[in-house]
């Protein structure tokens, strides 16, 4: 593992439109098509990248219901956006969710290909299977496939995707204008991969970026969720309910990397934040109480039910003991529909309490600004995280976080205060992939270095 007193924070921004929350779109400072309305998105790309932050995430999923949160609900699709955001930016890393259960793995090659090159080298891929059972529906599919089958799907897919973005050695195209040599043939490979899933025949028409290859996100939180994340990912997003369980997911991701000879300091893994940021600590919980209590049950509900490919939770009585889901599918967001079933019989929590609990994000960063930079530090030095995603729907707790925490983080030397690198390899800290053909490309360090 890096040295401890040299490892830097690492910031992210989710960009949620109207927000994946039930209020969020009631903010009148919030348009009501955020969600949809590109501009939105590149403003909030530039002030995240005024504050040097690493990313913008752009979260996705092809299933939805009436009861669907409002974002989620009439959004752009991630890679259009992403594509629109990169020509408006020059350094934020700009990743995005594509599903590699009801997706093909050449055009995902060529999709985030084209938006590393677009970028310069910012893009990322976050790998899901998706969790939605209804999503097969929209595929041509009766039935979704089994979980486990996903991840071996998912497995061999990423592995397709990385043969392709190989598909042309560093220097495979001399472009000699005096000898009419475009490209130097030996150096253009076929894939020719068949597998279980996928046939590929390949190459890709396109080459590498400048950083190589897109970087590897994935947020899966299952025991195959967090085997497919040691095994491909450079990236891992992870809920982070709270400290303790936070660090507990940490250890586990970095000695599961390491036990299959993977350096784990090559997986920057980032919880989820969304904090409450007010002049004092007292004010921020008195926001955070009010907040809570305006909470509407019914959704609350809904959202529940949505780890569970949305069952009806409306059934039962609410103050019963959560009830037995024996019967139920866990085929949908597995790993966080066992630790909701197990929180529920470990602390005897009612169908009530399960809903507050687990229906609506609970924020673990309260209180002023340095309360909150306090609590983001010890959370980073104490092995629970090497950085956070930032929720970004609402104006001005975006503003106060960028303006009141993030020059806090600057001036403990946790956070940058400008960008050494343009790539998305280089503000993580990661190493250009080494090309399977053939000659590398320089580190992002030498590239700026020069």
């Amino acid at each position: 593992m890096a040295d401890q007193t040299h490892r830097q924070l690492h910031l992210g921004a989710i960009l949620e439109g109207v927000g994946a929350n039930q209020s969020s779109w009631l903010d009148p400072d919030l348009p009501g098509d955020a969600s949809i309305d590109i501009g939105w998105y590149i403003d909030q790309a530039r002030l995240a990248e005024t504050a040097a932050f690493d990313l913008v995430f752009i979260v996705d999923s092809p299933y939805i219901t009436p009861d669907t949160a409002p974002h989620f609900l009439n959004r752009l699709e991630p890679l259009t956006l992403l594509s629109a955001v990169a020509a408006s930016t020059s350094r934020i890393g700009l990743v995005g969710t594509l599903t590699t259960s009801y997706w093909e793995p050449y055009n995902v090659a060529r999709q985030f290909g084209s938006l590393d090159h677009i970028s310069h080298g910012r893009a990322g891929w976050n790998v899901v299977t998706t969790g939605l059972e209804g999503a097969a529906r929209n595929y041509g599919r009766t039935e979704h496939f089994d979980h486990g089958v996903r991840y071996a799907r998912a497995r061999e897919f990423v592995d397709v995707v990385q043969g392709l973005w190989d598909s042309y050695e560093d220097d495979a195209f001399p472009r000699d204008r005096a000898s009419g040599i475009f490209l130097d043939k030996a150096k253009q490979h076929r894939l020719d991969h068949k597998g279980a899933h996928f046939s590929v025949a390949g190459p890709l028409a396109l080459s590498r970026s400048r950083q190589g290859q897109p970087v590897i996100f994935q947020a899966g939180d299952s025991d195959e969720g967090r085997k497919l994340g040691a095994q491909v990912a450079e990236g891992i997003f992870t809920i982070g309910a709270d400290f303790d369980s936070a660090r507990a997911y940490y250890a586990d991701l970095k000695a599961r990397a390491t036990a299959i000879g993977r350096d784990p300091d090559h997986i920057k893994i980032l919880a989820g934040l969304t904090p409450i940021i007010a002049d004092s600590d007292e004010e921020a919980r008195a926001i955070d109480a009010a907040g809570r209590g305006a909470l509407d049950l019914g959704k609350l509900l809904v959202q529940l039910g949505r780890a569970f490919n949305y069952h009806d939770f409306a059934q039962y009585g609410l103050d019963e003991p959560f009830p037995d889901l024996s019967g139920v599918t866990l085929n949908s967001y597995k790993g966080q529909a066992e630790r909701i079933i197990r929180t529920a019989r470990d602390e005897s929590l009612t169908l009530r309490q399960a809903a507050y609990r687990f229906g609506d994000w609970r924020s673990q960063f309260i209180g002023s600004p340095e309360t909150v930079a306090n609590e983001i530090e010890r959370w980073f030095r104490e092995g629970a995280v090497d950085g956070f995603l930032l929720q970004v729907t609402r104006p001005e707790p975006f503003r106060r976080f960028r303006e009141d925490v993030v020059p806090i983080l600057q001036a403990r030397g946790l956070f940058r205060t400008e960008y050494a690198h343009d790539t998305l390899r280089g503000h993580l800290g990661l190493s250009v992939p080494e090309n399977r053909h053939g000659a590398i490309l320089p580190s992002p360090a030498a590239v700026a270095a020069e």
